[in-house]
């Protein structure tokens, strides 16, 4: 039995339509429940941000979330796999018009990417002033809060509606597969065969 972690929403969506295409069964969610057991699986439905925490903590074996959230909680798991879904990048915005200008004695940064900020601006050898928020982070250059934001971006049209635009990107980020340590040591044959095979499909699906 293998233990999977899943982000509510179009990723456990997709990521449970892959598996229905390898096993040939149906695997799904009972109206607001956060466990689904099969009899080989057992998926568990979390928050995107807590995906790699079940992980790391050996509550799931396998996991499946956003480079990006990878990068900025650095907990220590394996990276398995690319699936090639959810693209998108963490990007810096600003007012349109405005130029990034890393010679400013210092600049006010808002984003809840507080690490993946910080490692962006430390690597060019800036002096920033990250100010940490957890939604409606387009606000902060327009009241003069901050100067620019690192958020994440898929299309930019909620940048452009709010007056910003990209000026710059940090990373591309897409959903990766992930495993515990010791999981993949203990049930390593399983989590080869469905790496395996979920990378057969991810291949099929480049190819086409």
């Amino acid at each position: 039995m293998l233990t999977v972690a899943l982000p509510k929403g179009r990723i456990a969506k997709e990521t449970l339509e892959i598996f229905e295409t390898i096993f040939g069964d149906s695997f799904k969610f009972d109206d607001r429940k956060l466990i689904l057991e099969t009899p080989n699986f057992r998926f568990l439905l979390v928050r995107n941000q807590d995906v790699a925490t079940y992980v790391y903590r050996q509550a799931a074996d396998i996991g499946v979330v956003g480079l990006d959230t990878l990068e900025e909680q650095g907990l220590d798991v394996i990276r398995l796999l690319d699936l090639k879904r959810g693209i998108c990048k963490v990007s810096i915005g600003m007012r349109n018009g405005e130029k990034l200008d890393f010679d400013k004695p210092e600049i006010k940064v808002a984003t809840k990417m507080v690490n993946i900020t910080k490692r962006y601006f430390e690597e060019r050898a800036v002096s920033v002033d990250i100010i940490k928020l957890y939604g409606s982070i387009e606000l902060a250059p327009l009241i003069g809060l901050a100067d620019m934001i690192v958020d994440v971006v898929e299309t930019g049209a909620t940048m452009k509606q709010n007056g910003l635009e990209v000026v710059e990107d940090i990373m591309t980020s897409s959903t990766y597969l992930i495993a515990n340590k010791n999981s993949y040591i203990a049930k390593k044959d399983k989590i080869l065969d469905i790496y395996e095979k979920i990378n057969e499909i991810i291949k099929a699906e480049q190819k086409a």
